[in-house]
């Protein structure tokens, strides 16, 4: 939204000023019958240029008030009716695009719809005590249907986004202070990521998968990095090629931002015979408990005694990149990271593999 002051030459040596409004993605020219000398000559003739432009710049001033204060009939109702609840139930729908974020502000919203329960409370009535008791209640006093509290990590992320909603409130002018950055948030703590080393992924490769296709596709991110979000999209048309490479280019679904990874030999490997453009390559693999039982059945087969999950294809893939000497900017590329420090957790693997190498020289002489 912006509202600008703007002039226009009228041919009798005038100026009319105008309002240039851009609102809700309409533009939109209102004149205000108000004149200025274009080339005042005598004192009085300046003096009232000056009167009349401060009187368009008032109702300029008034016209995005009166607009911004349209931004806050969200839902048919006023702004200062709108609930917390409510509002953060439209940010979480607006997030439906993004299947990872969306879950999040999803069960965020579950936790909120306990903690409010039949106390609606209004989104302007937010205040730093509520934000603090919000904390407490996610990390301290919530559980989950198996009668458990939230894990660490997800106590900090449902709570990073009570104060993304209040800080979205503040941007889109719903509330006048920025109270968010006022609490703290609620510390994650270091995992552990669970990766394959290279003689577990031969191991792999030589073990047989009572679903091909998951062996495909889990070996696949090994040696490419992508997450099951964006392996399970990817289409023949994402596959293309040079002289003297193959690479694929896809968006990710997570970032939404657009990546092109070149594929060595082991990747390509596991595509299999090239099909039409618009068929997805791993056509068929479903993400569910069953293919979760089936990819620990085929690690167990091969003698691998740890807990592999789909994403660990993805530390995999770090790891064995630092493994080999790569350096950390580069993998940080490879694997579509847009912070270099979301990339560090690797290297910290690495560091204690490292530290674990050395302590085999701790016998006693």
């Amino acid at each position: 939204m912006s509202v600008k002051l703007r002039t226009k030459d009228t041919n009798t040596g005038r100026c009319s000023l105008y309002l240039d409004i851009y609102h809700d993605g309409q533009r939109e020219l209102k004149f205000l019958k108000l004149y200025t000398v274009k080339k005042p000559k005598t004192e009085a003739e300046k003096i009232r240029n000056a009167e009349v432009k401060r009187l368009a710049d008032k109702i300029r001033l008034n016209t995005e008030t009166e607009l911004t204060n349209s931004n806050y009939s969200k839902f048919g109702t006023k702004q200062t009716d709108i609930s917390f609840l409510d509002y953060f139930a439209k940010l979480t729908k607006e997030r439906r695009s993004s299947d990872g974020n969306y879950a999040n502000w999803d069960s965020t919203y579950k936790v909120l719809k306990q903690y409010f329960g039949n106390r609606p409370k209004k989104l302007i009535d937010i205040s730093e005590a509520d934000l603090m008791a919000i904390r407490k209640f996610i990390s301290e006093k919530y559980r989950t249907k198996a009668n458990r509290p939230l894990s660490q990590n997800a106590a900090s992320s449902y709570f990073n986004k009570v104060k993304a909603a209040m800080n979205a409130a503040f941007d889109e002018k719903m509330v006048d202070v920025k109270i968010a950055s006022r609490v703290k948030g609620i510390m994650p703590e270091d995992t552990k990521r669970e990766f394959l080393t290279e003689e577990e992924v031969i191991q792999l490769l030589k073990t047989p998968c009572s679903v091909p296709l998951l062996k495909n596709a889990f070996l696949f991110s090994v040696f490419s990095g992508l997450r099951w979000s964006d392996m399970i999209n990817l289409k023949w048309a994402d596959v293309q090629y040079t002289s003297d490479r193959t690479f694929i280019r896809y968006r990710q679904r997570k970032t939404r931002h657009t990546e092109t990874v070149d594929l060595n030999k082991n990747a390509i490997a596991q595509l299999g015979q090239r099909m039409a453009d618009d068929q997805k390559i791993f056509k068929g693999l479903r993400y569910s408990a069953w293919t979760n039982l089936k990819l620990s059945q085929w690690v167990m087969s091969a003698g691998i005694k740890k807990q592999i999950s789909y994403h660990c294809s993805r530390h995999t893939y770090a790891t064995l990149l630092l493994t080999k000497n790569i350096d950390i900017y580069t993998v940080s590329k490879l694997l579509g990271h847009r912070n270099l420090k979301t990339t560090a957790v690797y290297s910290r693997v690495i560091d204690q593999r490292k530290n674990d190498a050395v302590k085999v020289l701790d016998f006693d002489l």
